[in-house]
């Protein structure tokens, strides 16, 4: 008897009918925010899952992002489709200049490079004028797609942040399927035997750097429209370390693994928030980055994979 075998295609069109049904289901405003922070997510795991390159300070191309975006939009009236990219382009210009100086060095000395220029860009960001300061960016217009299609409608924004996250996922996984993307996986898996082939693995980690830089960048102007706020915490170092649980909860190395773990992350901080654990949130998070550590290190989506492997 012939079976039907479930390809990733088709499980690709299954989850993307569910993203077009979600927002009559659950509250458009956070399915959007699962998909900032997926957006996020992914573009962190192209680095540390694909490249082993883990950096600390991711934080700071959100919000570059973010406040390019939310300025822009204040100040010039532009629409947003512009001001999403000009504030892409700005992290990924960020992430030009620190991948640059980062890159040179490996290991726990890369991770506190990025760490040490993210705090460099937290405390210009404090002082900066055009940021706002510890108050921010408030009431960021979302303005008109196009100049006709009003974003202030919830679910046009779903629509448009959906198609901003597909977008990103699409490149991320047009990039790891690449040579390019091969010559990433061989520098994670034994750096000094690709630098034997002859590839100047610093420049590739260099470019794996920008995009996900700008990437990065695209999902914090994409959240400062939605949320209209555009703040220091974008640039914090917790939200550094937030993406790191995201990738390491839903599967690293995986391309739906952060997808899953910015969804679970976003739904447990939503759900405890408002209730009587709230003040203890970051320690909840602390023992699930532990548990996930010890137990579960290859995270939701590769412990799902290495079951089926294993029964099917």
């Amino acid at each position: 008897m012939k079976t039907t075998r479930f390809t990733p295609s088709k499980l690709n069109l299954v989850l993307l009918l569910l993203a077009l049904v979600a927002p009559f289901v659950l509250y458009p405003v956070f399915l959007m925010k699962v998909l900032c922070f997926a957006l996020f997510a992914c573009a962190f795991n192209l680095l540390l899952g694909f490249a082993g390159l883990l950096s600390f300070g991711h934080a700071v191309f959100l919000g570059t992002g973010g406040y390019v975006t939310g300025y822009l939009m204040i100040n010039t009236g532009i629409t947003p489709e512009l001001g999403i990219l000009a504030g892409t382009l700005a992290a990924g210009l960020v992430g030009a200049l620190y991948g640059k100086l980062a890159v040179r060095r490996e290991g726990i000395y890369f991770a506190m490079v990025t760490l040490a220029l993210a705090q460099l860009a937290f405390f210009f960001y404090l002082q900066a004028p055009f940021t706002g300061g510890e108050d921010g960016l408030q009431g960021v217009p979302r303005g008109h797609l196009f100049g006709f299609i009003d974003l202030a409608n919830n679910l046009q924004m779903y629509f448009f942040v959906l198609a901003i996250f597909l977008f990103g996922f699409w490149l991320i996984q047009r990039t790891v399927h690449s040579p390019f993307g091969q010559v990433l996986k061989a520098i994670r898996e034994n750096e000094p035997r690709a630098i034997s082939l002859g590839y100047n693995v610093n420049d590739y980690k260099w470019v794996a750097f920008i995009i996900s830089a700008g990437l990065a960048g695209l999902a914090g102007s994409t959240k400062t429209l939605v949320f209209q706020l555009a703040s220091l915490t974008d640039v914090h170092w917790h939200m550094s370390g937030e993406v790191v649980l995201m990738t390491l909860v839903g599967g690293m190395g995986t391309l739906f693994g952060p997808l899953v773990g910015a969804a679970a992350i976003v739904t447990i901080q939503n759900y405890l928030s408002g209730g009587e654990l709230g003040n203890y949130i970051h320690i909840i998070m602390g023992a699930i980055f532990v548990v996930c550590v010890l137990a579960f290190r290859n995270g939701i989506v590769g412990q799902f994979r290495k079951v089926l492997k294993q029964n099917f």
